[in-house]
């Protein structure tokens, strides 16, 4: 887990390295070097969300005796342990998923807007790894 933080780390680094801007965006095409760190900051984000999201959290709630979910659920169930201040964030931030990889050809405003809302969360990534992998070591 510390490895796919400090990756999403370094390619969040190499694409918010200068003011990122609308502009840097509408020019991707022209960009090769700038769209393989974007496209490697995306990637990392979502891998990052998903270990998260559909391995960790149901692999510790089983362990907590918690019956198979789906996700929503086990999100709240993360709200309520306190691991995670609002699955409803989650959810959106999920969502960017779409706007990132689908929208990056056809729409710069959104592959822009999804991009730096990604960047300002990934906080919250990095929060529910760290609060997960702290209750697995208190279980084990």
């Amino acid at each position: 887990m510390s490895k796919e933080i400090k990756h999403l780390d370094y390619a969040a680094s190499q694409v918010f390295v200068d003011a990122f801007t609308f502009e840097a965006v509408e020019a991707l095409d022209a960009n090769p070097e700038l769209a393989l760190k974007v496209e490697a900051f995306t990637s990392r984000f979502c891998r990052l969300q998903d270990t998260l999201g559909d391995k960790l959290l149901p692999v510790l709630l089983k362990a907590l005796g918690e019956p198979d979910r789906a996700l929503l659920i086990n999100l709240e169930k993360a709200e309520k342990f306190g691991w995670l201040d609002s699955a409803e964030q989650w959810i959106a931030l999920r969502q960017l998923r779409n706007q990132m990889i689908h929208e990056y050809i056809e729409d710069a405003r959104t592959l822009f807007d999804a991009l730096t809302t990604a960047h300002s969360n990934v906080g919250v990534l990095e929060k529910l790894a760290d609060e997960l992998q702290r209750q697995i070591r208190d279980l084990y």
